[in-house]
């Protein structure tokens, strides 16, 4: 099945800001349940060789519907029972395939929509599920704005010393100005356990979203400057390991 996703070159999709749900609330969606948090906007790379997901990315690509990407709650991801995935996830628009040698292929989705996951289907080889659409609380939002104004120069300087470790490759100058598209991105990049990156994807709205981020990233700074200060202080000299 599988799975790597790529921070490397992230952009936030510009049609974040322009999301628009299932023509209907409650629908049927194919489920890959990964180790990985997927959230709207965002691009994921995916190297696909398990029978069953390569049957489930083909039929995507024949039909021209996305697929749902969830936490994994309980199971692993590849080469075992289906996993269990968590409630809330997020829909995936396959933007490329790549076909492989032996029916292997790399592909590259990006996210579109949150869902809450309603039921699962075992029927097929791969997890399907009864989900509904589950938008951000518009009336949650009045204040976001002010919100993620606070969080931006955070995200600009982790952002700056991501880049500094070599860890990503990002322009500054292209963050978006949208709040909920700004709150995607925050979110995507953080160097944190995916639990918690699960909890702000089930954000009831964006500014409970934001605000969670702000204490988030309140923490995680000084964390990633101490880091790096001390990787810059470490002494260059000769291995204390053969290389035999």
């Amino acid at each position: 099945m599988i799975a790597k996703t790529s921070y490397t070159n992230i952009s936030p999709i510009d049609t974040v800001l322009e999301i628009t749900y299932h023509e209907f609330m409650v629908f049927e969606l194919p489920l890959f349940p990964l180790n990985t948090v997927l959230f709207p906007g965002m691009p994921m790379t995916l190297h696909i060789f398990e029978q069953r997901y390569r049957q489930m990315i083909q039929e995507c690509v024949q039909t021209e519907q996305p697929f749902g990407v969830a936490l994994i709650k309980d199971g692993v991801e590849a080469m075992g029972p289906l996993a269990e995935p968590h409630r809330v996830g997020c829909t995936a628009e396959i933007a490329q395939v790549q076909s492989l040698k032996g029916g292997r292929m790399n592909i590259v989705a990006v996210g579109r929509e949150r869902f809450q996951i309603i039921s699962l289907h075992y029927e097929q080889p791969y997890l399907k599920g009864l989900v509904e659409a589950y938008p951000l609380d518009e009336d949650e939002d009045k204040d976001t704005a002010i919100v993620s104004r606070r969080l931006r120069p955070w995200l600009e300087e982790y952002l700056g010393l991501l880049s500094a470790a070599g860890d990503v490759d990002f322009d500054i100058s292209s963050l978006p100005n949208d709040p909920e598209a700004l709150a995607y991105l925050a979110a995507t990049v953080l160097q944190i356990p995916n639990r918690q990156k699960q909890a702000l994807l089930s954000s009831a709205g964006a500014f409970t979203m934001l605000a969670d981020m702000q204490q988030i990233y309140r923490r995680e700074l000084p964390i990633l400057r101490l880091l790096l200060r001390e990787d810059d202080a470490m002494p260059v000299g000769p291995s204390p390991f053969s290389v035999n």
